[in-house]
């Protein structure tokens, strides 16, 4: 019963996907046409690219922090497409690419990605993916300062992860928040392209 509960409300949040659509003037195309241009594919290819953790890994996100903060402050491997990542780890687990837009150099969502929030959200309410942990990773181009672009990832990581909760209604205890700067780039050979300030959503853990 807990579990049809759950898609209930994921189904109606698609309902006030809609709804929040026509509030903020957000063009109405097709479900199909909105996953491939918004965020790069289905929900249901998000459900399957989250699937399939076979080993929960050994994660230590406040080390994660420490170790990409010294790295930043000591101005280690200073030419971005030849940084290596530093959180190789995290690149062996599920996951997918979600594009959302943010206000320039700040940690607001703009009202068009309330969409794609909605949808990761159904995502994460899909039955087959109910008792697991997820990690939303914030990324940002190579322009600017390392540090600033550290702390930015971090606030926009976290402002996903409120949204998720207190909008959308998914248990905190799934959702954990990191933030990487410009330090583990999504497209290495081309530092300020904007795919590198997408978010990434990956399965860790296992509920208990």
């Amino acid at each position: 019963m807990q579990a049809e509960e759950k898609i209930r409300r994921g189904i109606g949040l698609s309902f006030g996907l809609l709804l929040l659509a026509a509030l903020f003037g957000v063009a109405a195309l097709p479900a199909s046409a909105q996953a491939q241009v918004q965020a790069g594919g289905t929900s249901q290819e998000w459900v399957n690219k989250l699937a399939g953790l076979e080993t929960v890994p050994d994660l230590d996100l406040a080390e994660l922090r420490q170790q990409t903060q010294e790295r930043v402050k000591a101005k280690a491997d200073p030419v971005p497409n030849k940084r290596p990542a530093v959180a190789p780890q995290l690149l062996k687990l599920p996951q997918f690419v979600a594009e959302i837009q943010f206000d320039a150099d700040a940690a607001v969502v703009r009202p068009d990605s309330y969409r794609t929030l909605g949808r990761i959200a159904d995502t994460l309410y899909h039955p087959s993916l109910l008792g697991y942990k997820f990690l939303i990773v914030g990324h940002t181009p190579s322009a600017g300062r390392r540090d600033h672009n550290l702390t930015l990832s971090q606030r926009r990581a976290d402002v996903i992860r409120d949204v998720l909760v207190n909008t959308f209604k998914v248990s905190p205890k799934r959702l954990q928040a990191l933030g990487l700067g410009e330090e583990q780039l999504l497209d290495r050979a081309h530092p300020n392209a904007p795919i590198n300030a997408q978010i990434h959503v990956m399965t860790v853990g296992k509920m208990l």
